[in-house]
This record gives structure tokens, sequence and C-alpha cells, in this order.
């Protein structure tokens, strides 16, 4: 039987680490926080849905960041392994 390989890209908005400071514990809308994340590179993003669904006016620089492709940092060994 073939194995099937399907990679789904996702995007993210790139930002510095004092960006990074600013978004925490504010939310980008009623009821959602940001969260923002390390990539492979070590380098602060938030999700394409923060990018583009941000509604929080004091961060409206939020919905003029650029749009990467995601590279996530490998899942840690499992137990035993």
């Amino acid at each position: 039987m073939e194995e099937i390989h399907i990679k789904m890209s996702h995007l993210v908005g790139i930002i510095t680490e004092s960006q990074k400071d600013e978004l925490v514990g504010l939310k980008w809308t009623d009821d959602t926080y940001f969260n923002p994340i390390q990539d492979i590179n070590d380098n602060w993003v938030i999700s394409e849905e923060e990018v583009n669904g941000n509604e929080n006016t004091s961060v409206s620089w939020v919905n003029s960041l650029t749009l990467s492709e995601y590279e996530p940092k490998p899942a840690p060994p499992l137990p035993n392994e």
C-alpha cells in the first residue's frame, strides 16, 4: 500500500520579542487572547487568524503584518525512544 504524506501549510505573522511582550495578555477578539509561539528558527510568531481577525485597536499594527510560511519546532521524542 502506498504511503501518502500531506503537507499542510500554515501562515503566521513574524513579530519581535518586544511585540510578543506587548501582545501577551491582550485579547484579539472579545474572548480570545493572543498566543505568540516560537518557530523552528526561534522567531516569535502569531497565527494567520490572529493577524487577520484582530479587533484590538490598541495593537492595530498586527493587521499589517506580512504572512510567512510557519516552520514548527520538531516534536520532542516520545518516552523510551
